[in-house]
């Protein structure tokens, strides 16, 4: 009888110390590496394999997340995951997706699902709550859907662009949450990086209330110093100087195909004009 209780022990020592080995030893896909991440004075930076974010506790919210985005990217295979899971690397505890339940407010993704198809990993990754950020509505669904299929579209155009978003913070937010307080952000930012080779060097920031809008993308344009001046982030502090400086200061939107905007409205009203006739 002694002898079986330690056969058994034995047993199930071994297969503890495999399922250790497996779990420790088990192959995680590597880090896109972002050559021009940001950089401010907060110090929990996380990187995940699709993207870097930089997480502000007090507001249980990034204050920029960071991705590339290439032409092979686009259009991946792997559909959208809508499991919305709280962020295991946030070491301060990331917001619960039960935070934002009856808030009134969208889990409005940073880095977007859409961006984020070409791989299951990148996808599982999007859906963290690191990279949510409380979104009207109308403002989620409408113009801040359609500067994200317009930046799909530039890279595209561009092969490789480096993306960076976050919320502008101020004084005196609203905040929704059951468990945790998340701060709702009054505006949003967005800038674009193209720096590669056979493409002109360019930047492009976009500031727009959190809210539903009907201007066109090219009113909310202004330059990524400006952005850098409303936030205090320094959005690409390795570029070589001269190039930072040139790339920066400009808000010049010829430098951008915005006809990729209008080809994005005309599909969805067609689509809209397509939904209404089949009711």
């Amino acid at each position: 009888m002694k002898t079986l209780r330690r056969i058994l022990l034995l047993l199930l020592l071994t297969g503890l110390i495999i399922s250790l080995i497996i779990i420790f030893t088990r192959k995680r896909p590597p880090v896109q590496a972002f050559e021009y991440l940001p950089h401010s004075e907060n110090k929990e930076i996380i990187s995940h394999v699709a993207y870097s974010l930089s997480f502000i506790d007090e507001y249980k919210e990034p204050e920029w997340v960071a991705y590339k985005l290439s032409r092979d990217m686009l259009n991946g295979p792997n559909k959208r995951a809508d499991k919305f899971t709280t962020d295991p690397e946030v070491l301060t505890g990331s917001s619960s997706p039960e935070d934002f339940s009856g808030s009134g407010y969208d889990r409005g993704h940073l880095c977007p699902a859409a961006d984020m198809n070409s791989s299951p990993v990148f996808m599982q990754e999007c859906f963290y709550m690191s990279n949510m950020s409380p979104q009207n509505p109308s403002f989620n669904r409408g113009i801040w859907s359609k500067l994200e299929k317009t930046v799909r579209l530039w890279a595209d155009e561009d092969s490789l662009i480096y993306i960076t978003t976050g919320p502008v913070f101020s004084a005196n937010m609203p905040y929704i949450g059951k468990t945790n307080k998340v701060a709702v952000p009054p505006e949003f930012y967005k800038v674009i990086l193209c720096y590669n080779s056979g493409h002109k060097n360019k930047a492009i920031g976009f500031i727009i209330p959190n809210e539903g809008r009907t201007e066109s993308l090219s009113y909310f344009i202004v330059s990524v110093d400006s952005v850098e001046a409303r936030t205090g982030i320094d959005f690409f502090p390795d570029l070589p100087d001269e190039i930072e400086q040139e790339v920066e200061s400009r808000a010049e939107p010829d430098d951008w195909d915005f006809r990729s905007s209008l080809i994005v409205s005309n599909k969805q009203n067609k689509q809209k004009r397509q939904s209404e006739t089949v009711r």
